[in-house]
Order: structure tokens, then sequence, then C-alpha cells
């Protein structure tokens, strides 16, 4: 198999754990308080990061990476925290009190479009005019959806939806590029570790008073959302990332709203309207052009 294969691979398989986030924090935010769930899953997954980094350094002879980030590294390790650990898991759990987890991965089908923008951004490209378009036309499906919805607090629970994905575009595109050089499972790791002085701390102050008193099905939502999603989901997506490039791999996250349905109505029995489904099928569609589109093309200097 090619590295590119593998790529996709490995790819396929954190965007099928990620399918499963949404449903699982829905499940979690039904027992728990939103922001113990943001600050325990950080917390359980740092330490479990903290120990295979501590594996890993007793094994340096099986170190085919950089041991250890860069002077550089740091600021960007951080940023990647505050997106994949702090931004998108706060703004969803919080959301996810208002909307339907089935609500919510409609704007899921924009986080490769967002991915995109960041990885572009980052990379310095020069993303296409009919990149833009598509890019525009998914914006404003999304919104027209945000808007044809009733009940109070849905359009507050949309713009966290909005901030989850821009934090998570953010975050994939920045760690994909750290994991060429770190190695996909360190980044999370280290970007995990960086993150434990906050996290610890305020997991103990938003411990729920009596543990025994919430719901299984709360604590297992997030176990999950803490071991799978917030750790092992990202060592394969990265891994991806780094084999296969951003950008290609990246349109596997396409996928991930249809996946996410299907778990949301076969899981939790919520209603997945004909409505939901053609704004995301519609979305996916922008997305996926806007993926075809992405880089303009290179003009040679003239002199």
């Amino acid at each position: 198999m090619t590295p590119t294969s593998r790529g996709w691979l490995n790819g396929f398989i954190g965007m099928a754990i990620f399918s499963g986030s949404l449903p699982a924090t829905r499940v979690a935010v039904l027992g728990l308080d939103p922001l113990f769930v943001t600050a325990g899953r950080a917390a359980l997954a740092g330490v479990l990061a903290a120990l295979m980094l501590a594996f890993a350094a007793r094994r340096p002879g099986r170190q085919t990476y950089q041991a250890y980030p860069a002077p550089g590294d740091w600021s960007r390790l951080i940023l990647v925290a505050l997106g994949v650990v702090l931004g998108f898991p706060l703004f969803t759990a919080l959301a996810l009190q208002s909307i339907t987890s089935a609500h919510s991965l409609v704007f899921v089908g924009l986080l490769p479009m967002t991915t995109a923008l960041f990885g572009a951004w980052l990379a310095q490209e020069r993303p296409s005019r009919a990149f833009w378009a598509f890019a525009v036309l998914g914006a404003l499906a999304v919104v027209g959806f945000a808007f044809s919805q009733d009940g109070s607090g849905v359009l507050w629970a949309d713009g966290l939806m909005v901030l989850a994905i821009l934090s998570c575009g953010y975050g994939y595109a920045e760690g994909g590029r750290l994991a060429r050089r770190l190695g996909s499972w360190q980044v999370i790791c280290w970007v995990l570790v960086v993150s434990l002085p906050l996290s610890v701390p305020l997991a103990f102050v938003w411990l729920p008073a009596d543990p025994a008193a919430v719901p299984l099905s709360a604590w297992v939502g997030w176990l999950y959302v803490a071991i799978f999603s917030m750790l092992v989901g990202f060592i394969f997506w990265y891994k991806g990332l780094a084999q296969g490039g951003i950008a290609a791999v990246g349109q596997l996250q396409l996928l991930q709203p249809f996946l996410g349905l299907l778990l949301a109505a076969w899981l939790l029995g919520e209603p997945v309207t004909a409505l939901m489904l053609w704004v995301t099928a519609f979305v996916v569609a922008c997305v996926a052009g806007a993926r075809l589109t992405a880089l303009a093309p290179v003009q040679p200097r003239t002199s």
C-alpha cells in the first residue's frame, strides 16, 4: 500500500470516529454540565497522552519523527489546543443543549471548506474565484437553514456551531502541518499535554456534585468523546493528513455529516427531516466543488 493510500485509509478511520462525536456529546450534555464535558474530556485525554509520551521517551530507538517540539512549535500547539481542545468541544457542547445532534451535523458539512480556507492561508495558496463562489453558496445554504428553524435559542446555538467549525478547521489545518514533522500521535499528545494545566483544574471545579446520580448513558457519551474523539480519532486523522495531504484527505470530511446523521437517528432516535438531508447534500456538493477548484492557476511571471 502506497503512503497516499495509507493516508486515505487513516483519514477515513479518523473521520468515522469523529462522526460519533456530536451524537455522543449530545448524550453527554443530557446528564452532564457542558463545561465539565469540555474540560473533563481534555483532562482525561491529556493524562492518557502524557502516559503515551512518557512511554515513547523510554524507547528512543523507535522514534521516526522529531522527538520534541521545536521552540517555535509551542505557540502553534497552543493555538491548535485552543481550536480542537477548547473551542470545538465547548461551542458544540453548549450548542447541543438547545439543538439536536442531527441539526448540528448540517454545520459539519462546512468543515471541509473551513479546513481548506485555513490550509490555503497557512500554506499561502491563492483560492480561485470558483472556490469562493462555492464557499458562498454553501454558507448561504447553512444560514438559510438556520433561519428556517423555529424554537427559542436555536439561532444562538447555530452561531456557536459556526464558531465551533471555525475553531476546528484551524486546528485541523495547523495540526496537519505539524504532523509532517512531529508525527500524528505526537502532535495531538503534545496539544493535550499543554492543555493539562487548564483542563485538569477546571474538570475538578465542574465535576458533578453527585457523580453517581448522572445517568450511565451520559458517562458513556463523555468517555467516547474523551478517548476516541479527543485522542484516538486525531491520531488517525492527523496521520492521514500528513501522508495524503491536507487538501486531498480533507475531502473525506464530506462523508461525516451523513454518517453522523445515521448515528443520530439510530442511537438517539432523533428525527432527521427531509430538509436536513437536502441542505446537507447541497452543502456537501458546494464543498466538493470548492475542493475541486480550490487553487487558482499559477500565472508565470513576466519580466
